[in-house]
């Protein structure tokens, strides 16, 4: 037995509980159906001229229902006799490689098989244009992807939500998709520049930039419901965009999912990756932010993160906002992937390595011996999947009382012990 396994031999482990979070569940049945009426809309089909060459935007979040979304997009582009093709659209990610970001789509079943057109993918980014100088007090040169800067359409898709790192008018959604994810990882180092902070008022002043000097037709903005399931589908002129994602976004805000539990020493994550949130587990949930201008979600003491999902390809965007980590989850995640996004964001914080545990009993076991101030034989712990699927959890047994009394909770079964396999090693 080594030393730290020595100094974790005690420490106890309480029983959990496994609960059933309730949230509203209002989703779209028929995505095919919903899409085909927004893109019906006369301002919207207009906008496709026969013989068009129109880039579509994939994204790199793990949106619900997106490849059948692009799927349906890429046929009503071609019913109107022009010619779709899909772009990746995601600043940094995937390594900063066209290679990479290529990967990234197909993680999300986004495929030219499946979707019925190309996919285009390069790194090489065009200037269009500089932001408004009246509007910041720098004025910046704009950059978007290649292709997309050399057809004759493009149409920007992605979901709306906030975002992990700022609070604006405009968070994660349009906007932000033309400013970072158009813009591949030059136009998205351009606007991360100047820091996290301004990103409220860059990325306005980008995507206008971006709608005033490209050739934008239309966006079609998604919602999604606490079950990560698709919700709502809006087509957007370009003009419409700045003007009505602010209202989607407050939309979007009132329909995300939290742990209803406000407070607990420890909170584990069994899975982080880019599948789930840009910053590998979404800070709105955990409550640990890698930067001082957003806040929300569980107050823990401690973060313990138990593996990486596949689909992140080695993205380890994300363990740095955790206090112990597993083995298994570090052997895992590729740094040449993982810091890319950080380097091109000016953010840190959330790729430093932890502490590393050999396996998940002693990764919980050493959250458990460094918290202070807490009941060392009866710690407060709640346990979920990830951040993006928390309707079924795990608390402590100290957990129970207070669940009780908190209205959307639904016990589901007696306390049990923690079970390890012979490697220890949650089942």
């Amino acid at each position: 037995m080594g030393v730290v396994s020595e100094l974790l031999k005690d420490v106890k482990l309480p029983k959990m509980v496994k609960i059933r979070q309730v949230f509203p569940r209002e989703k779209i049945e028929n995505i095919p159906e919903v899409l085909k009426s927004e893109l019906l809309k006369e301002q919207i089909k207009s906008s496709i001229k026969p013989g068009m060459q129109i880039a579509i935007t994939g994204g790199s979040r793990g949106v619900a229902n997106i490849a059948l979304i692009l799927k349906e997009i890429a046929a009503f582009v071609k019913e109107q006799g022009a010619h779709p093709f899909i772009i990746p659209a995601m600043g940094s990610h995937g390594g900063a490689t066209a290679e990479g970001q290529v990967e990234v789509l197909e993680s999300f079943g986004i495929t030219e098989e499946f979707c019925g057109c190309p996919i285009k993918a390069t790194m090489e980014t065009k200037q269009i244009g500089f932001t408004d100088e009246t509007q910041f007090p720098q004025q910046y040169p704009v950059f978007i992807d290649k292709y997309a800067a050399e057809a004759d359409g493009i149409i920007v898709v992605n979901r709306i939500k906030t975002h992990p790192a700022f609070r604006g008018t405009y968070e994660s959604g349009l906007m932000k998709m033309m400013t970072i994810g158009l813009g591949k990882q030059k136009g998205a180092e351009t606007c991360h520049e100047v820091g996290v902070k301004h990103l409220a008022a860059l990325v306005p002043l980008f995507g206008n930039a971006i709608l005033k000097n490209s050739n934008i037709l239309f966006g079609v903005g998604m919602i999604e419901n606490p079950f990560d399931e698709t919700c709502k589908i809006i087509a957007l002129t370009k003009e419409e965009i700045p003007e009505k994602e602010p209202a989607l976004l407050l939309e979007s805000k009132a329909l995300m999912p939290k742990i209803l539990i406000e407070e607990t020493d420890i909170l584990i994550v069994d899975k982080i990756g880019k599948n789930f949130s840009g910053d590998g587990m979404d800070p709105n949930i955990t409550g640990k932010f890698p930067t001082p201008y957003a806040s929300g979600g569980i107050k823990s003491q401690r973060v313990v993160l138990l593996d990486l999902s596949d689909e992140t390809h080695g993205n380890a965007n994300g363990l740095g906002m955790a206090h112990m980590v597993t083995r298994r989850l570090f052997e895992k995640a590729d740094l040449e992937k993982t810091y890319p996004n950080s380097l091109t964001a000016k953010i840190v914080e959330n790729i430093k390595i932890p502490m590393i545990l050999e396996n998940d009993k002693e990764a919980i076991k050493a959250a458990i011996k460094t918290c202070v101030e807490i009941d060392k034989d009866a710690p407060a712990i709640i346990r979920i999947p990830n951040s993006l699927h928390i309707e079924y959890i795990h608390i402590s047994e100290s957990l129970l009382e207070k669940a009780k009394t908190i209205p959307g909770i639904e016990i589901l079964e007696e306390p049990k012990e923690f079970l390890f396999d012979e490697n220890g090693n949650l089942w």
